[in-house]
């Protein structure tokens, strides 16, 4: 799979097909613990100007192209037939990947992150859309700050679930710091930095119309709909994203 290197970001030019495919031979594979994050602007910018937050996204495997600006820079570095179609958005990686998994017993799924009332709603809403796919667990940490031994616990939860594909919904950029710092630790597995998909699947907030989210305004959307929550990631690392853009463009 080719990487191609977005303000120092290597995204991978892949499709929803490719990202399945490769997240899937690896969850059978049953060894190893691996890394996958739906990157946007957002995540993108703050891996350049914030040293931690981009170490972080190192112990990253595959990083997809979740903004529709991602996939325009990547696309910008490929041939006209290599270039990508659509991104790679990461509530939608993760309704694919269930798809790809119903009936298949070897592919189990856990659900960390998020309230007990949501988990509830995603477990009902994935068994009604996807017969025989399997929600081996799911766990809700406590607010705040976590106790001492909540990490072994959720080790102990995933292990004894069987769970080989980790969905973990605890914000950005709180859940890529948390696969980050434990990726050593952790039972074997993929594990998805997945943001807001938990909320848009249970219903609990909504997406952006699909016209808007081809065009790359789904950030004004979402804007529009949790002004005071958003306003200063969008204008800050928008604003960081077009100029890290520009600097390199310069630069090359």
């Amino acid at each position: 799979m080719i990487h191609i290197p977005v303000i120092g970001l290597p995204i991978a030019a892949t499709d929803y097909a490719g990202a399945v495919a490769w997240v899937l031979e690896r969850a059978l594979a049953g060894t190893g613990v691996y890394a996958v994050e739906a990157a946007n602007t957002h995540v993108a910018a703050l891996a350049r100007s914030d040293r931690a937050f981009g170490q972080a996204m190192e112990r990253f495997d595959l990083i997809c192209p979740d903004g529709m600006p991602l996939v325009w820079a990547v696309n910008s570095r490929l041939s006209r037939e290599s270039k990508l179609t659509d991104r790679v958005y990461g509530p939608t990686l993760m309704l694919e990947t269930l798809k790809a998994s119903a009936g298949v017993g070897e592919l189990r799924h856990f659900l960390l992150g998020g309230k007990a009332s949501t988990l509830t709603k995603l477990r009902d809403e994935f068994a009604g859309r996807y017969p025989g796919v399997i929600i081996a667990g799911t766990h809700a940490p406590p607010f705040g700050e976590w106790p001492a031994d909540e990490f072994a616990r959720i080790c102990d939860k995933i292990r004894e679930s069987g769970a080989n594909l980790i969905w973990v919904g605890l914000g950005c950029p709180r859940q890529e710091y948390w696969i980050a710092a434990h990726k050593d630790r952790l039972p074997a597995g993929v594990y998805f930095g997945i943001g807001a998909a938990f909320a848009f699947h249970a219903g609990e907030v909504r997406q952006a119309p699909v016209p808007i989210q081809r065009l790359g305004f789904e950030w004004l959307y979402r804007l529009c709909m949790e002004p005071r929550r958003l306003l200063r990631r969008y204008l800050v690392f928008n604003s960081l994203f077009v100029f890290h853009m520009l600097r390199d463009r310069l630069t090359q």
